[in-house]
């Protein structure tokens, strides 16, 4: 096994956010690694289209509140310092690559549903990040169990 000294955990804000980021603890443990989070919000003009003719600021300043709240309720089971953990607007994988490459990260761990064919081709943010990173990737399976 590597010898990890940044680990970035991207967790989006599921039931299983706590299970990813218990599993990049663990793991940012066993190697002494720094350990930083990071949940991306698409801001709802790039997710739903420019063309609606709404002020979506509050929502938009509700669903950051949400995440805080949700990241706040996270991070206190693990105690990750308020330095460490990032809450940014974009893209997912954008926004992961960009943080793991000026913060010098050597180990992604993201959640993955597991999803298959084109599910898998075209709506799978961890598929995303695994593909343009430029360290290793830890797909952390969470979901239904298969067997």
């Amino acid at each position: 096994m590597n010898n990890y000294a940044h680990i970035l955990v991207a967790i989006d804000l599921s039931d299983e956010a706590d299970s990813v980021l218990k599993k990049a603890q663990a793991i940012a443990e066993a190697n002494h690694a720094k350990l930083t989070m990071v949940h991306v919000i698409e801001p709802l003009s790039v997710a739903y289209g420019s063309d609606i003719p709404l002020d979506l600021t509050a929502l938009q300043d509700e669903i950051t509140q949400q995440a805080r709240d949700r990241i706040t309720q996270l991070t206190n089971t693990i105690h990750l310092e308020k330095g460490n953990q990032h809450i940014v607007y974009g893209r997912p994988e954008r926004e992961v690559h960009r943080i793991a490459e000026e913060s010098e990260v050597d180990l992604i761990v993201v959640g993955s549903h597991g999803r298959h064919g084109l599910a898998l081709i075209f709506g799978s943010t961890s598929t995303g990040i695994l593909h343009a990173a430029s360290c290793d990737v830890l797909a952390v399976r969470v979901g239904k169990k298969t067997h």
